[in-house]
């Protein structure tokens, strides 16, 4: 499952549906926008669709995931977005398509008018296999499997590498320095593009006004230039803050430059550096560095795990590298960020893994790996003796000295037993409310509080006036005092409907009398 809970955006899925999600990326100028596809290659949208960047054909925000039915059968392999905002998609088949905000070209389809939906993007492009996108603010690029860089829209300082400033509506291949060179990494800035070679090199274009470029000057380049000063350095990859560069090497150093305002350089101070900085995270080496074209933050994660940010976080400034106690860099843009945004497509990989909760939810009521069996109601539940030990109390002690693979059960029906095995697999439960009442049961026999607290809020989602008085009578009888309030509520509030159903008819005599002394007490028989 992918890990996307940090965002809040998220917080308007369902839980289900995020159990579902493999790849997402939360964009827009406020973080108000999402693309995710699922376990089942669906794509799906969600947020306030400004400029139609959900694609979905209009302007209508939605705080329910629609899907995005135009790109149905299509495997997302990378994406990125801009300011306005715009999106780039590239497919695994290496198809490229655009929409969103169009005012300088920046989709590429030859107009500027806003796609509303996506546009596949073949001019210049047909026969290519496009392996990498970035986006600027308004500006594009992508990168082929053959090592080839296109660009197309916003021109105004260069970024799109013509030579000249004219913004340019369709794709066109980056040449100059780069026409036989082979790209094997793009990133974008605000204003300036950058090309990371298979020699190691880095070759920039674009806005300098912060020293972005690194080329040591302020002027803008309208075509592409090799960064002088990192010659004998061989870097791998490179990131763009908005007016900030990171690179890092293949030794695990990272070298940055340009604009530090916020101390997104990570130098210990505020100065812009026109040139290549090294600076130091720690003594382990580097294995990824982050950067987004939309923020002034910077993070980068060791071979040892670590997670360190700098530059704004949160509002603060952070001059130095400051270690995290997150696990990935995507973290640190979800919660420090502003906005927080995605500084590249999340993506967590089908069935190549599982994590210890996945397994053992797999391995539950397994008679091939099971060396206990439990006989409730004549049917068998399969389940490991070391499991039930290390997650419940009761087990820890009546198993202790139990030689047996079967266990005979005949003080709860199978459904309850069943789901009580099963919750402690994985954490949840899957009950009507009227089983639910059984379970319950079972939680207070063996004092498994949380068991008992998932029981009530089954059992309150499933109350309706036919069912209150059993449930109230059950929430009485296991002296779960929440749920008993709650349902007594129910009843108030419901009063003529349960008193004509025959679970109040049938009701026990005490329960009665305490109920309808409370009732009046709470004013339920006022005229």
């Amino acid at each position: 499952m992918l890990d996307v809970g940090k965002w809040p955006i998220f917080s308007l899925c369902s839980e289900e549906e995020l159990q579902l999600i493999r790849q997402a990326c939360v964009f827009g100028s406020a973080g108000n926008e999402v693309l995710y596809t699922t376990v089942n290659d669906e794509i799906f949208v969600l947020g306030t669709n400004c400029c139609g960047c959900l694609g979905l054909g209009d302007v209508q925000s939605t705080i329910e995931p629609r899907r995005l039915d135009s790109l149905t059968g299509k495997k997302v392999a990378c994406l990125s977005y801009g300011s306005g905002p715009h999106v780039v998609l590239a497919t695994s088949e290496g198809e490229v398509f655009t929409w969103g905000h169009n005012a300088y070209s920046q989709l590429g389809n030859g107009t500027t008018n806003h796609g509303l939906v996506p546009c596949h993007i073949s001019t210049n492009l047909s026969n290519k296999r496009v392996i990498e996108v970035a986006c600027g603010s308004y500006h594009s690029l992508v990168l082929t499997s053959d090592g080839e860089v296109f660009a197309w829209g916003y021109n105004n300082s260069g970024q799109v590498g013509s030579g000249s400033t004219a913004n340019q509506p369709i794709p066109r291949r980056v040449t100059g320095c780069l026409q036989n060179k082979v790209v094997v990494n793009i990133a974008c800035g605000q204003m300036c593009s950058m090309a990371v070679v298979d020699t190691g090199e880095v070759y920039v274009w674009g806005y300098s006004g912060n020293g972005q470029l690194g080329l040591g000057g302020s002027g803008n380049q309208p075509t592409p230039c090799r960064v002088a000063a990192l010659q004998g350095i061989r870097v791998q990859r490179a990131a763009c803050g908005y007016a900030h560069t990171l690179v890092l090497t293949d030794e695990g150093q990272v070298y940055v430059w340009g604009a530090n305002s916020y101390g997104q350089l990570g130098t210990g101070n505020k100065s812009n550096q026109p040139y290549p900085t090294p600076i130091i995270v720690e003594k382990d080496r580097i294995i990824e560095i982050a950067a987004c074209h939309s923020t002034h933050t910077s993070a980068a994660k060791t071979q040892g795990g670590h997670v360190y940010m700098w530059g704004q976080c949160r509002g603060q400034s952070v001059i130095l590298p400051h270690l995290t106690h997150f696990s990935c860099t995507d973290d640190v843009f979800a919660c420090f960020a502003s906005p927080a945004v995605s500084w590249r497509l999340l993506t967590v990989e089908p069935d190549d893994h599982l994590t210890v909760a996945e397994s053992l939810k797999r391995e539950f009521d397994n008679p091939n790996t099971a060396d206990l069996k439990f006989l409730v109601d004549g049917k068998y539940i399969y389940a490991h003796k070391v499991l039930l030990k290390i997650r419940c109390e009761h087990f820890r002690s009546s198993l202790e000295d139990h030689e047996d693979d079967i266990v005979e059960m005949s003080e709860f029906s199978y459904p309850v037993y069943r789901a009580f095995l099963e919750y402690l697999y994985t954490d949840s439960i899957s009950l009507s409310p009227e089983e639910a009442v059984g379970l319950l049961d079972l939680a207070t026999f063996y004092r498994e509080n949380r068991l008992k607290k998932l029981c009530q809020q089954t059992i309150k989602q499933g109350i309706c006036e036919e069912n209150a008085i059993a449930l109230l009578s059950a929430a009485v009888k296991y002296d779960a005092q929440d749920l008993e309030e709650f349902c007594f509520r129910f009843c108030i509030n419901h009063l003529t409907m349960v008193t004509q159903t025959a679970g109040f008819a049938e009701m026990d005599h005490d329960l009665m009398k305490n109920f309808i002394s409370k009732a009046s007490r709470v004013g339920a028989f006022k005229n």
